[in-house]
């Protein structure tokens, strides 16, 4: 198997009074029989796993939308956690689950705008080293910025077409620790981009059944998953380049592999939640199923934002079959999600014991726990900032700054999505008018087939307080910079256009209004309006020529009434085109018929990017023209009892300054400690 080769590395940690080094092992040390060598029996040592996910390049306490300090971010914070948790347990390994290099203005800012050369290493990765970790593996926001960028800064060669031979590529800088990914490979080769998994020895303290300290060593295999839906959210970038394999037939392939090769303990990094629902090679969070596999000690999951453990979880997932979401196991195998952004780090402690001459794990003594940055919700008290960190990404954060301040335009009004889910499209309607905008005029020069079709625009608001108070695009009015054209629109996507009938436009929005629960009409108590359905895939149309109702008392799927076009019931068979981005025109969402098949155009540009050079020709928007053209309305209906949402606390002005007169507050304070109010809607006007 002709894998890329990793560079050997040995690194010191001082660690309270423990000191062991680390290496990179690629093949079982045989023929050692010196007796300092063997395990004694029954002895007994504990190694903690320490996983890091989706830090999304957040390195620094520090929002670049809103230019100010975020104490609830950062990797400045995450890094004093381990550093916390290295000098309790002398026996650790530092894991990263991928979503690392993309998600900041930092990030798109070296990716993008100020491309970071190939002798130099990508901030996240200096940021990491500092702290060091011994593996990592890629999440599907790797491939966001394309495979040539990808392999540029994580060091390696890809063998793969539109690419040079690997042996005329220059080995550029990367992470001083290696990456592992078992379920993409490259069509023109068969192998993986990456080793499908890294095998590190480690020496641990233990103590004999005399209670005498020993030193052993073992071997713990690091194999890693990325979601197979890459292929469809970053088609541009990796069809036909590469394939990738489902979560459960790479581990059915690499996990004996690594067994063979000798592992004590194999270490699932898969960058996924856990779905209960049937499998499928396809599946975006196959962690449920990957549990079942044989010879997996141990699943660090991501991709979902959430925890886990986490003994509070009502979801059906989390109270499926075989999921202990108190201990944190799946069929009985230890799982970790630590949050997102630096929040959290996860903590497996391994129980170890000798048995015949090999580590064995204690299943029921081994613990898994999440250590948070937040140390008291009440306050608002954080962990310390690790000064190491800023010291090395200072440069590259003051860039940042600078690129994201760039004036672009201004605007007479608020951009905010403080009420996006009762109807505002103050942040969302200039969105659309450049999507609309952008693909208009391509059309228009270069598919003639399709110039006589409509042009139409969904966006969704991107910051809808899943994190908190603070998640909320709120662009003031005033002069409009870079920073907050990315504020408005959050993720590097590009514009995609696809055909539509009516009937798809109604299935488009039935999908889109799962945003809401089902409201009972009748009932007397609180009822909330808004379900787990993400804030990202609630799409909205802001042209005064299409017109529909969302009716919140109907089931999924019976929701959308009173759909017109220029005032008359859409025709279901007339054809539209409706702007996008990749994500959406590729699958992303599971939106009924958009799977890729029905793409017109396949933009190379981004969204942002399209939106900054709207706003930039605009000049100057105005709340007439460029953020009060709502489509939607909820169809009326009288509630006996209050119907509830979320948004920031102490926000109901922004609400009456819109218009909404029918929103009133319920509680300023909802008790998360995240800066949430409980508003209610009176759904009858």
């Amino acid at each position: 198997m002709s894998f890329h080769s990793l560079p050997s590395r040995f690194r010191r940690r001082a660690l309270g009074a423990v000191v062991f080094s680390s290496a990179l092992v690629l093949a079982a040390c045989g023929g050692d029989d010196d007796k300092s060598s063997r395990l004694p029996e029954a002895g007994t040592a504990q190694l903690v796993v320490l996983e890091t996910t989706d830090l999304h390049a957040n390195l620094l306490s520090y929002d670049y939308f809103k230019l100010a300090e975020d104490k609830s971010v950062g990797f400045e914070r995450t890094a004093t956690l381990i550093r916390q948790a290295r000098a309790e347990f002398p026996n650790t390994v530092l894991i990263d689950n991928g979503d690392t290099i993309q998600g900041t203005a930092l990030a798109d800012y070296q990716a993008l705008v100020s491309p970071v050369s190939c002798s130099t290493k990508l901030a996240t990765y200096k940021a990491m080293d500092a702290v060091g970790y011994d593996a990592g593996t890629l999440g599907n926001h790797e491939f966001n910025y394309g495979l040539p960028y990808l392999a540029q800064v994580t060091g390696t060669r890809f063998n793969v077409e539109g690419m040079p031979e690997p042996a005329a590529q220059t080995l550029c800088k990367g992470p001083d620790f290696p990456l592992a990914l078992a379920n993409v490979t490259s069509r023109k080769d068969g192998q993986t981009l990456y080793k499908p998994y890294v095998m590190l020895e480690r020496k641990i303290t233990g103590v004999d059944k005399d209670g005498k300290t020993f030193e052993g060593k073992i071997k713990v295999a690091v194999i890693g998953f990325t979601p197979p839906p890459i292929l469809s959210w970053d088609k541009r970038w990796l069809d036909g380049k590469v394939d990738v394999q489902g979560v459960v037939e790479a581990a059915g392939k690499y996990v004996p592999m690594a067994r063979a090769e000798g592992a004590d303990l194999v270490i699932a990094a898969s960058h996924g939640g856990f779905d209960s629902s049937a499998y499928s090679a396809t599946m975006e969070n196959a962690n449920y199923h990957l549990a079942k596999q044989a010879g997996i000690d141990g699943i660090l999951m991501g991709h979902s934002h959430s925890e886990f453990p986490n003994a509070a979880c009502s979801t059906t997932d989390c109270n499926a079959s075989g999921v202990d979401k108190v201990k944190g196991t799946l069929h009985g195998v230890p799982a970790v999600m630590p949050s997102y952004w630096g929040k959290a780090i996860g903590v497996i402690n391994y129980s170890l014991e000798v048995k015949n001459g090999k580590w064995s794990v204690v299943r029921d003594k081994t613990q898994v726990s999440l250590r948070k940055a937040l140390l008291d919700s009440a306050t608002r008290t954080y962990v310390v900032t690790d000064p190491a960190i800023s010291a090395v990404v200072q440069a590259e954060h003051a860039s940042a700054i600078d690129y994201v301040k760039t004036p672009i335009g201004q605007s007479d009004f608020n951009l905010n999505t403080y009420f996006a889910d009762v109807g505002d499209v103050s942040a969302i309607q200039v969105v659309n008018a450049a999507q609309a905008d952008y693909v208009a005029r391509y059309v228009a020069a270069n598919l003639p087939a399709y110039k006589n079709l409509p042009v139409l625009s969904v966006s969704a608001p991107f910051k809808s307080g899943f994190a908190g108070g603070s998640d909320f695009t709120d662009v003031k009015a005033g002069n409009v910079a870079i920073n907050n054209a990315a504020d408005l629109y959050l993720f590097p996507n590009t514009v995609y256009a696809v055909k539509v009938t009516g009937a798809g436009i109604k299935a488009w929005l039935e999908k889109s209004a799962e945003r809401f629960n089902q409201i009972n009409p009748a009932l007397t108590t609180e009822q909330a309006l808004v379900s787990s359905f993400p804030g990202y895939n609630f799409d909205v149309f802001t042209s005064a020529d299409l017109s529909y109702e969302i009716d919140v008392t109907q089931p999924v799927g019976s929701r959308i009434r009173n759909l017109k076009y220029k005032g008359a019931a859409i025709d279901t068979v007339a054809e539209f085109i409706v702007a996008t981005n990749n994500y959406r025109g590729s699958g992303g969402g599971s939106f009924p018929g958009l799977n890729g098949s029905n793409v017109i155009y396949a933009s190379p540009d981004a969204n942002r990017d399209v939106l900054i050079d709207y706003i930039k020709a605009r000049r100057n928007l105005t709340f007439a023209a460029d953020g009060a053209t709502r489509s939607w309305r909820f169809t009326p209906v009288s509630v006996a009892g209050p119907v509830t949402f979320k948004s920031a606390s102490g926000k109901l002005g922004v609400a009456t300054a819109l218009g909404l007169g029918n929103i009133s507050v319920l509680r300023d304070d909802d008790g998360s400690g995240k800066g949430l109010g409980v508003y209610t809607i009176d759904l009858a006007h």
